[in-house]
């Protein structure tokens, strides 16, 4: 089973990186983006064949060490 995770910044969490973006998108002319904000996006391959026990081991692997939950959210999905 594999696991897609996707990390964000929570709302109203400075997102340095993503106005870095937002600025070089303007510098190289592109012209109505209002927003931009980066995320980390993480591929894991996991053994176990349950979806429950799958999703309580991803559960904890966010937790963990992928997100930090103070500043960040975190969504998966499990494909076969």
């Amino acid at each position: 089973m594999k696991a897609r995770i996707k990390v964000t910044l929570k709302n109203g969490v400075l997102d340095p990186q993503g106005k870095a973006i937002q600025n070089a998108l303007a510098s190289l002319g592109f012209t109505g983006v209002n927003d931009v904000r980066q995320g980390k996006y993480i591929e894991v391959d996991l053994a176990e064949a349950n979806e429950g026990r799958a999703r309580e081991q991803v559960e904890r692997i966010c937790k963990e060490l992928l997100a930090n939950t103070v500043i960040e959210n975190y969504a998966y999905e499990l494909v076969q």
